[in-house]
This record gives C-alpha cells, structure tokens and sequence, in this order.
C-alpha cells in the first residue's frame, strides 16, 4: 500500500472517530437533558401535592345565639367564609413557584383576612340588629398555613374545599383593577364602550357622623368611589369578552357585592359608636348599572 493511501485511510479512521464521538456525546447530552426534565416535572408535581393549605379561626362556634330573624344572613355569611378559604387554597396550588418570600402573605393571606373582616362585620351586624352585637370576633379574620400535607382550615365549622366555584374564581378576578381618577375611568369606559358604570350615591346621605368614627366613614367612601373607578377600567379592558352575561356576572355582580361590605362596614362604624346609622343607608344602594 502507497504511504498515501496508509495516509488517506489514517485521516478516515481519525475523522470517524471524531463524528463517532460526537454521536455519541450527543445522546448523552440528550439523555441527561430528558432526564433532567423528568426530574423537575416530578419536583413540580410533588411541590404542588404538598402545597401548605390555609387555616382560619372557627367562626361558627364563636357565636352566640342567633335571632331567627338573623338566621338566614348568617347562614350565608358563614357559607361565604368556606367560600373564601377554598378560594384561597386553590390559589395556593395555581401560584405554586410564583413571587418572592412574601408572596403568600401579600397575595393570599392579606387579602384573605380583608374579605373575612368584611364578612365578619356583617354577621356582626346582622345579630345586632335583633340582639346584643357578639365581640371578638374581628380577632378572627386573619388566618395563617398549615404545614404542607395538612388538612384545610375549617373557618365556619364546616370542611373547605379545595376548589373554589367558577363564580367565587369569575368574582375575584374582576375584583381586580387599575384605579384612576373617577371622571377619568367614566370617561374611558364611556369613550371605548358607549356606556360607564353608575352607582347610588352614597355620601349625600350621611350626615351627623360621630367624631370618633369620622375617620372610618371618610375612608370608606373614599373605597366607594375607587371600586367604581376599578369596575369602569375593568370594563374598557374586557372589551369584547365573555358571553351577553359577562359585564352583568363578573364585573356588576362583584362591585355590588363589594359595595353591600363597605356600606356595611360605615353603618358599623355609626353603631360602634352608639349612634343610630343614616337612614337609607343600606343595601339598596349596593346595586350598580350601565347607563
């Protein structure tokens, strides 16, 4: 054989062993890619079955006895309280990995322990319409977790569940919004839609507002006029969604539902304080609409 063709046969074998080389570097970075994404899915999945769960104060069990008259208020209100707990663990397991190291207490626990207080207050109410108010009972708003793997919180004496309704999950997210001045969001939402949302007006009505509840009551008409400002950007930047029921289930139905808490909390602010509440200050201007 030619010292040129030992050559040429000397490159070959060299250049084989070199694509063989690669071949075969290339399974094993593909083989360790897979097994690395087998890996961080079966984290993920076994991260999300051990998600912490909420757990709230029972509230049921700290009532007192309820008015018939009161019965039927208070039954829903407690209903509301599971609601909101399942609401919470759900979101507990969808935000898994999400936010930094005071996520669940920003998003979650927070918010959390304001929707209790509102419900709260009115079961509070509701008694106190027929009977003496219950106390202590805000110290019952805010909740905390459980240790991952634990059951859920009770909050009412009844089992929360882990998954909240479509119209629990439809109503807080149109619980969300930007707030903006309120001729400012009427005038966008009626430039981009033709119609703005109006609501009863509230502080006409409330008059002779006792000193020590001033500062309540000016803060909780101050939060009437942001939901309404919240509800009309709300309804420019869902243009074209939903179904012929969208505005109605989740941005209407929501701000009344919001409304009926804060209207609830300022005839509480009056009552606290011994005075009687404004007259017509009561659930018939929770209500709003499209005009």
């Amino acid at each position: 054989m030619s010292r040129a063709l030992r050559s040429f046969n000397g490159r070959r074998v060299v250049v084989a062993g070199v694509v063989g080389g690669v071949l075969v570097s290339g399974v094993v970075v593909v083989g360790a890619a897979m097994a690395g994404q087998s890996k961080t899915t079966a984290t993920n999945a076994t991260t999300k079955a051990a998600v912490s769960t909420v757990n709230c104060p029972d509230v049921k069990s700290k009532l007192p006895a309820i008015p018939a008259q009161s019965q039927a208020e208070v039954d829903r209100n407690l209903t509301l309280l599971n609601t909101q707990i399942a609401e919470a663990n759900k979101r507990l397991v969808d935000t898994v990995g999400q936010g930094g190291p005071n996520f669940v207490n920003n998003a979650i626990l927070g918010p959390l322990k304001d929707k209790r207080t509102s419900t709260i207050d009115r079961i509070v109410i509701s008694i106190g319409r027929h009977a003496a108010k219950p106390t202590g009972l805000d110290s019952l708003a805010a909740c905390s977790l459980n240790a991952a793997g634990t059951g859920a919180g009770t909050g009412t004496g009844a089992t929360a569940t882990a998954t909240a309704t479509a119209a629990a999950t439809a109503a807080a997210t149109a619980a969300t919004g930007t707030t903006g001045g309120s001729a400012a969001a009427a005038a966008a939402a009626s430039a981009a839609t033709g119609k703005a949302i109006v609501c009863p007006d509230v502080a006409p009505l409330i008059t002779n507002v006792p000193a020590s509840a001033q500062a309540g009551v000016a803060s909780e008409l101050a939060l009437l006029q942001k939901q309404i400002d919240e509800a009309n950007t709300r309804l420019v930047t869902s243009l074209g969604q939903g179904g012929p029921n969208f505005v109605n289930n989740a941005i209407l139905g929501p701000l009344t539902s919001k409304r009926q808490a804060v209207i609830d909390r300022i005839v509480l602010d009056f009552t606290r304080t011994g005075a009687a509440a404004p007259a017509g200050v009561n659930s018939s201007l929770a209500a709003c609409k499209l005009a």
